[in-house]
C-alpha cells in the first residue's frame, strides 16, 4: 500500500477514535428499499470482558507495525526524508507534523477528503445502515460516571438527511376544529364527574381540577383523542414514611386525625390505603358516567399497578380519558427532591425557588415488588411543574412568544414522543416497548434541557441537529440503564426492576436503525 494512503488511513483512524460512541448518521438521495433490522436476543448477551475486539485489534496493529521489516524500512525512508524537509501536510483537515509522517514514494494523485458519517456517504444513499450493537465499551452498569452532556456530541451543522422533520411536525400538528369538538366533549363529561365528586355525601368532598398531561403542555400530537385529568384532594398535616429507600414512593399517615375526617375510612394500620381511596373513586366515576346524556362513554378494565381510571369516549369521537386521584400537600418537598429540578442553570435559580415554593402532589401509584405491588403506597408527581417548565422553556422569557425568537425545544419533544409511539405501533404484537411511555421521553428531554441550556443551543434551523442530540442522550440513557427521575435523582427509570435489560436492548436497537436509515416508521403509519 501506498505509504501515503496508510498514513492517512491511520490518521482517519485516531480522528474517529475520539469522536463520540454515537453519532447522528444521515441518509443521501433515494433510499432503497430498507431491511428491517434483527430482532433483541430473548436472552441476556454474555457480559463485557476486559479485553474486548477493540483491544485485541489495538495488540495486533502494534505487533504488525514493530514487526514488520517492510515497515521499519518505510519509517527508515521517513526519518531521511524528514531531514530534508521539515514541512508538515493536512491530513483529515487536522495539521499533523511533518515528523510525524511518511513521505510518499512516488508522486500520486491526492486522496479524497474522508467524509464523517454525519455527512452521509455513497453508501447511505444506496442501502440502509443496520442498527448497530450496543457499544460493550460503555458497560450496562450504573457506577460508570454521569452521562456525557448532549452538546458533547453537537456537530458544527445538523447532518443533511433523506427525512424532513417539519414535514412530518405539519403532519402531527392538531387541527383547531378537532381541538374544539374533542375539547367540548370531554369538559361536559369533566363537569359532570366533578359535581359529583364534590356533593356533600362524598368522600371527596372539596376536590379541584388540575389540567395535566400533553394536551395541555401543548405537545400533544396526531390528534386530540387522548386527555389527562387531575382530580386534586388537599389533606395537610401528613406525615410521609418513604418505602424501601426509593424516594418515589411513600405510606401517608395524618400527624392529627380529627373526628369527622371523612379519609378516616380509609386508613389501614393508621396508613392512608391507596388501594381502598382508589376503589372508591373509581366506583363513584363508574356510577355517574350512566347518567352522563348524549355521550357513548365506558370505563375500561382495571390497569395492575397504575393510578389512572381509563374512560373511553366512544361517541360522537373515540377519546380517552385518564381520570387520576391526586392528595396535594402543601409541605416542603420530601428531602429526596433536593438534588432534582436541575434548572439553575437553564431557567435561573429564582424560577426553580418559586416553583419549590408550590405544592407536590401524591398518586395512588403502587410501588413493584418483584412480580407483585405494594398496593398501599403513593407517588410523588410533579405533573404541574413538569406544565410550567415547558410553558417558560426558554432562557428569554420571550421565547417562542408571538413576538419573540422561536426556538425548536417542543418540536423536539414531539418528534421524540411521536417516535416511540410509531415503534410501539409497528410492534404492537411485540411485549419488549409495553414498559416504555412518554414519560421516559420526556424526562430524557429535560435532561437534554438542563445540559443545553442556552437558547442559541436550540434554533429552529438547527431543528434536525437538536433531534438528534436528543435522540442520542436517551440512547445513550438506555445503554447505560440509567435514565434519572428529574425531580428525584435516586430514581432510575431504566433501573432492571423498572425495564428488563432485553426490552431496553430491543427499543435501542429499533431506534438505531431508523436513525440511520432516515427514519422510515415516520412515514409507515
Amino acid at each position: 500500500m501506498d505509504p501515503r494512503r496508510r498514513k492517512a488511513t491511520r490518521s482517519a483512524s485516531k480522528v474517529g477514535a475520539a469522536a463520540p460512541e454515537v453519532l447522528a448518521h444521515a441518509v443521501k438521495g433515494p433510499r432503497a428499499e430498507l431491511s428491517e433490522p434483527s430482532a433483541a436476543p430473548r436472552a441476556a448477551r454474555p457480559p463485557t470482558q476486559k479485553c474486548g475486539p477493540a483491544g485485541a485489534a489495538g495488540a495486533r496493529r502494534k505487533e504488525s507495525a514493530v514487526g514488520s521489516p517492510e515497515r521499519r524500512q518505510v519509517r527508515a525512508r521517513g526519518a531521511r526524508a524528514r531531514k530534508a524537509s521539515p514541512a508538515a501536510d493536512e491530513v483529515e483537515g487536522q495539521r499533523v507534523p511533518a515528523a510525524k509522517q511518511e513521505p510518499p514514494a512516488a508522486p500520486r494523485p491526492p486522496l479524497p477528503r474522508t467524509r464523517s458519517r454525519r455527512e452521509g456517504g455513497e453508501r447511505s444513499s444506496r442501502e440502509p445502515r443496520a442498527a448497530s450493537e450496543p457499544a460493550e465499551g460503555l458497560g450496562l452498569g450504573l457506577g460508570l460516571g454521569p452521562l456525557p452532556p448532549a452538546s458533547s456530541f453537537r456537530q458544527e451543522r445538523p447532518a443533511p438527511g433523506a427525512w424532513k422533520p417539519r414535514a412530518v411536525l405539519e403532519k402531527l400538528r392538531l387541527r383547531r376544529q378537532e381541538i374544539s369538538e374533542a375539547a367540548e366533549v370531554v369538559n361536559r363529561v369533566v363537569d359532570c364527574l366533578s359535581r359529583r365528586l364534590q356533593s356533600d355525601e362524598s368522600e371527596f368532598r372539596g376536590v379541584s381540577l388540575l389540567r395535566t398531561g400533553s394536551y395541555y403542555e401543548h405537545v400533544k400530537i396526531s390528534a386530540p383523542n387522548e386527555f389527562d385529568i387531575m382530580f386534586k384532594l388537599e389533606v395537610p398535616r401528613i406525615q410521609l414514611e418513604e418505602y424501601c429507600k426509593t424516594g418515589a414512593y411513600y405510606f401517608v399517615k395524618f400527624k392529627r386525625n380529627p373526628k369527622g375526617n371523612p379519609l378516616s375510612q380509609f386508613l389501614e394500620d393508621e396508613k392512608l390505603s391507596a388501594s381502598k381511596m382508589l376503589s372508591k373513586f373509581r366506583k363513584i366515576i363508574k356510577e355517574e358516567i350512566k347518567n352522563i346524556q348524549a355521550t357513548d362513554i365506558i370505563m375500561e378494565k382495571k390497569k395492575r399497578g397504575s393510578p389512572a381510571i381509563t374512560l373511553l369516549i366512544r361517541k360522537p369521537k373515540e377519546i380517552s380519558v385518564d381520570i387520576i386521584l391526586a392528595l396535594e400537600s402543601k409541605s416542603s418537598w420530601p428531602a429526596s427532591t433536593q438534588e432534582g429540578l436541575p434548572i439553575s442553570h437553564w431557567l435561573g435559580t429564582k424560577v426553580k425557588t418559586n416553583l419549590r415554593r408550590q405544592p407536590f402532589y401524591l398518586v395512588p401509584k403502587h410501588a413493584k415488588e418483584g412480580n407483585y405491588f405494594q398496593e398501599e403506597t403513593w407517588r410523588l408527581s410533579f405533573s404541574h411543574i413538569e406544565k410550567d417548565l415547558l410553558k417558560s422553556h426558554g432562557q428569554s422569557k420571550t421565547c417562542c412568544e408571538s413576538d419573540g425568537v422561536k426556538c425548536c425545544r417542543k418540536d423536539c419533544l414531539k418528534l421524540m414522543k411521536y417516535l416511540l409511539e410509531q415503534l410501539k405501533t409497528k410492534f404492537g404484537n411485540r411485549k419488549e416497548l409495553d414498559k416504555f411511555c412518554s414519560y421516559h421521553v420526556k424526562t430524557a428531554f429535560f435532561h437534554v434541557c438542563t445540559q443545553d441550556p442556552q437558547d442559541s443551543h436550540w434554533q429552529a434551523k438547527d431543528l434536525e441537529l437538536c433531534f438528534d442530540n436528543c435522540v442520542t442522550y436517551f440512547l445513550h440513557c438506555l445503554k447505560k440503564e440509567q435514565l434519572k427521575h428529574y425531580f428525584i435523582p435516586e430514581f432510575n427509570l431504566f433501573s432492571r426492576d423498572q425495564i428488563d435489560k432485553i426490552s431496553k436492548e430491543f427499543l435501542l436497537q429499533q431506534i438505531e436503525y431508523e436513525r440511520n436509515n432516515g427514519f422510515p416508521v415516520f412515514h409507515e403509519f
